[in-house]
């Protein structure tokens, strides 16, 4: 059994503004974070060292991605627009603007080449990284709802709407699935191994549900969720389940068995953005103007012998 990162190992202020989400890169050496100053950061979070800053968004940044080569980064936010930033410069390599509302979430596919972008104008449309087109390459319209989170995994596109349903798009296939989940569906996200999908719903429930099936496997509740939309997620180990929550901690949740293992205390009320390691048992918690970096209290590397 592996251990919840429960110890606080650093803390960050980010100095720029509310932040609004923070994402791990590829291989959870770096992490993005965005501002409601407009702009997005590269930080190494174990050095607390600020690699680069990001502008030329129109407004503040919702959600931000990076590409699976490490040499890009996607952004979307409140000036309706998908961004594509390159790493190294700085520069902004490509910028549509086709969503009629702010852009809630972006994600690439596993080779990078198409990234996708979920609106409150109730589409996600996908757009071609190597092509000089201003236009989308598929425009998904099934929503009633804004789209709140994507996740990809391998062929497969998971959207969470506030309709209450998440919709899992094969692009292989060419079909898609629905699950309702009985309200706005703030979170959602494939489990590491991806056989089952993660989904935190408005209200303060988070459920875990059978990809292929559509059963509900765990739920999980405890946190509290009525305006806000948090962040929730299943750690590398897949046996933990971490979500933010509106009364100043994080939850940790056994996976199997659906008790607290763990609440994680922060100085802010709402904790709305986390990100897990990709590769080890760790967590990046956004809050205000911090983040925070959680490990175990066996992890070495971080916190010595």
């Amino acid at each position: 059994m592996s251990k919840c990162p429960t110890v606080r190992a650093k803390v960050l202020d980010c100095k720029q503004g509310a932040v609004r989400a923070v994402r791990y890169n590829v291989d959870g050496n770096y992490c993005i974070t965005c501002g409601s100053d407009k702009t997005v950061k590269l930080w190494n979070p174990l050095k607390n060292s600020l690699l680069k800053t990001y502008t030329g968004t129109g407004n503040e940044v919702l959600d931000a991605a990076s590409s699976s080569d490490n040499a890009q980064i996607a952004a979307g936010g409140a000036d309706r627009a998908c961004t594509i930033f390159d790493v190294e410069t700085g520069k902004q390599l490509r910028r549509w603007r086709t969503h009629g509302a702010q852009v809630n979430a972006v994600a690439f596919n596993e080779e990078s080449s198409v990234v996708f972008s979920g609106s409150m104008d109730c589409t996600m449309q996908a757009f071609d990284c190597r092509s000089r087109s201003e236009k989308p390459i598929q425009i998904f319209n099934e929503s009633t709802d804004g789209i709140i989170s994507i996740d990809v995994n391998g062929h497969e596109i998971v959207a969470g709407s506030a309709d209450g349903n998440y919709r899992i798009y094969s692009v292989r296939d060419g079909n898609m699935t629905l699950d309702y989940m009985g309200d706005s569906v703030n979170s959602i996200s494939f489990t590491p191994d991806g056989n089952c999908i993660l989904a935190g719903v408005m209200g303060g429930m988070v459920r875990l549900m059978d990809k292929s099936s559509g059963k509900l496997l765990a739920s999980y509740k405890g946190h509290q969720n009525t305006e806000y939309k948090l962040d929730c997620r299943v750690l590398q180990s897949i046996e933990h389940v971490a979500t933010g929550s509106e009364d100043g901690f994080v939850y940790v949740y056994s996976l199997l068995d659906s008790h607290i293992v763990a609440k994680l205390e922060h100085p802010s009320k709402v904790i709305h953005s986390l990100t897990a390691h990709p590769k080890k048992e760790r967590l990046i918690t956004a809050a205000g103007q911090m983040i925070y970096l959680w490990v175990a209290n066996d992890d070495t590397e971080i916190l010595g012998e």
